[in-house]
This record gives C-alpha cells, structure tokens and sequence, in this order.
C-alpha cells in the first residue's frame, strides 16, 4: 500500500574534480594542514596573488561597437559597460574584479550571481564564496551551480544565470584546477618551515639539548633544574645569558643549529617555487637577490606579457561569451587598455606615445584623451609666408 507521495528527488552528476579540489584544504606531506588560507599566510603566495590580481583590475576594462567599416567606438553606455565600472552597491569594478581574480589563484574559480531586469538587460554581478558552490552536470548535458545564500538556503543557478571564471581545468570539465591543492606539498614544506623558525625563536633561538649529570636525580630535582633551566634561559629576552650550572651538570645541544639547516636557503627556495606556481617574476614579490637595475626593466616586461597576459584575456574572453547574448557578441566586445601599465613610468609612457605618433597609428588628441587632458583648441591655420616675402 503507497502510504505518502514521496517524490523522487533529483539525480545529480557532481563534477568529480569538484570534489576532489574543493575539499576544505587536506594534509601535505610534512603533516601541515594547506588550504587556501594558511597558504594565502605565506608572504609569498600573498604576493604573487596581490601582484596579479592588482595589476589586472588596476587596467581600463572598456566595452567596444563594432562599425560596419570594420573600425570601433567606445560604448561606454552600453548596460555591460555600466556593470563593469560598478558591479553591484558595494564594490567598485576595480575591487570587483581584484577579488574574483584572486579567487581563482587561491581557489581554482570564481562566481558571481548574474542580475537582470524583467527586459534580460545586464543589471549586476554579486560575487559568491567558491566553497558555497556545488557545479552539478543534469540529464541535458548543461551544468547547474548550486549555492547556499547568507539565510542558508541552496538556491540553484542555470548556466546564464551566473558568471563562472576559472583556471585550468582537466578534459571534459568545466572545475578549474586549485594551484593550491596542486602544490599542496610545496606549500606544506613552506608552512613548516616558518613554524620551525617561530618555535626556534620563541624558544630563544635555542634548539633543544639536554642537561646531563653523573648524579642520580629525584624526580622533585629533575622538575627544578627543569623550570630553572626554562625561566633563565628560555624566550627571545634570553637570547645571550651565560649558563651556570650546577652539580655537575653539562649541557649538550641535540639538533642542528639554523645554520647548520640552511633555514634561510630553504625559506628562500620556497619563495622561489611559489614564484614559479604562479609564474611572476621573484622582482615582483620583493626577492632581489637576482635582481639588477638593467634587468629589472625587463622582468617587469616579462611580468605584463607572460603573467598578466593568461588573466588578461580570460577576463575578456568570459565576459564576452558569458555577459553578452548571442547578437551582442557580434557586435559589442570588452577589451583591457594595458597602456594604463605605463602610468608608473613617465619615460617610458612619453616614448610609447612618441613613437605612436611618429608611425601614424595614433593622434595628439587620442594620447590627449588617454591621459584624460582636454582637447587642444582648434586655431585657425594661417597660411605660411615664403621667405623672399618676409625680406621685402
């Protein structure tokens, strides 16, 4: 006999490599605990993230009209145009996209909950915590991103419905891949490594050892040499104090001391790696050791074409393919002016321009209008005067 109507709920297909990437962080292999978080601690990791992620918002993203004679304008009342300098009430585009692009380096993706109004015009994007975010495949071959909201509800977004920018992601699907679970264990040897240094230091830079007797010692005496041993000695206001000891007693050092270690060496190797996860320049991260005033400049330029180059275009790639509909692609699109990395160097921005210029494919007043100065006043041409004529 049917006693209820239960209903059958929802078959759903979770992307494996969601599960297997968003897990709330996992033990490396040195035993640390690496989530996003703790990895984010690493000053490294933090700035190559804020390298990235700054520069990218910190560029003019503009929205573009095709013309029919195959040239463009800028269209900056378009409703995507608009979104795009103010995503939502409470952030800025530039904050806006300084966010979602450091989501994606710590976690592999970013989301944002697509607003319309009842005519399907683009109206604001408001970001979503990647661990609120469940992606399931349905039955149709779509994908569907379920997450919970601040009351605790799941809400179920359609594709269309949310703006889902991400890393590299395996074959056949659409999870970016976390660089922080990939490198789990480099970042783990990081982690220990500035633990060993903190205890070392909070210790009085004073590795553990033993004190050592020929005389045999009651347990009251073994907890009072013990505590002495600590209160003198022990903690960074310590550091230096001469030991006398008592009784007999000699003091022997059981570990390696941090130079024997090479501390320094492996906490600067572990910059290094990150450096290299992240694909920025050590310069950019404040590491000179390989740095010099002529390779600097260059460093710098490597950073803009091979790091920032990969956010860059997905940034207008997604947006393109994701914001506008199937007519407005053909028409509109967004594009980043990277000029606006010359902002910090006048020589160089002054060169740029002059060399523009020169060759023809750009005006005074389009350099005037860049570098947001009024347009020159038009004066009338007056006629030149030939020489011989000045003479009489």
């Amino acid at each position: 006999m049917k006693l209820w109507p239960f209903k059958r709920a929802e078959k759903r297909n979770t992307d494996p490599s969601w599960s297997a990437l968003v897990n709330g962080g996992a033990a490396s292999a040195s035993g640390q605990f690496v989530d996003a978080k703790p990895a984010e601690s690493i000053a490294a990791v933090f700035g190559c993230v804020q390298a990235l992620s700054e520069s990218t918002a910190c560029l003019p993203l503009h929205v573009y009209q095709r013309q029919d004679n195959g040239e463009r304008l800028r269209a900056d009342d378009h409703p995507l145009a608009r979104v795009l300098r103010q995503p939502n009430p409470h952030q800025s585009g530039l904050t806006f996209r300084e966010e979602m692009t450091a989501s994606m380096l710590l976690h592999g993706n970013a989301f944002a909950r697509i607003e319309t109004n009842r005519a399907g015009e683009l109206m604001g994007l408001h970001p979503i915590h990647p661990r609120n975010v469940t992606i399931n495949r349905l039955p149709s071959g779509r994908y569907a991103y379920d997450y919970t909201n601040d009351d605790g509800q799941v809400v179920r977004l359609l594709e269309g419905e949310i703006l889902h920018l991400r890393d590299r992601a395996e074959p056949g699907s659409v999870v970016g891949k976390s660089r922080i679970a990939i490198a789990r264990d480099t970042l783990g040897m990081g982690l220990s490594l500035r633990e060993h240094g903190a205890a070392t230091f909070r210790n009085g830079a004073r590795l553990s050892g033993v004190l050592q007797t020929p005389h045999v010692l009651d347990d009251a005496s073994a907890t009072r040499i013990g505590e002495s041993w600590r209160s003198q000695f022990g903690g960074p206001s310590n550091i230096g104090k001469t030991a006398v000891l008592e009784n007999g007693l000699t003091y022997q050092q059981l570990a390696m001391s941090l130079e024997d270690a090479q501390w320094i060496a492996a906490q600067q190797f572990t910059t290094e790696e990150v450096c290299r996860i992240y694909r920025v320049p050590p310069t950019m991260v404040s590491d000179l050791r390989f740095g010099s005033y002529q390779n600097t400049a260059e460093l710098g330029s490597q950073f803009v074409r091979y790091s920032l180059a990969r956010w860059i275009a997905m940034w207008e790639s997604e947006i393109t393919r994701q914001l506008l509909g199937s007519i407005g692609r053909r028409r509109y699109l967004a594009e980043h002016s990277v000029e606006g990395l010359l902002r910090g160097n006048p020589e160089a921005r002054a060169d740029f321009y002059g060399k523009a210029i020169k060759d023809g494919w750009m005006t005074t007043e389009e350099v005037r209008r860049l570098e947001n100065l009024p347009a020159l006043p038009k004066a009338e041409q007056q006629p030149e005067v030939p020489d011989d004529e000045q003479a009489e």
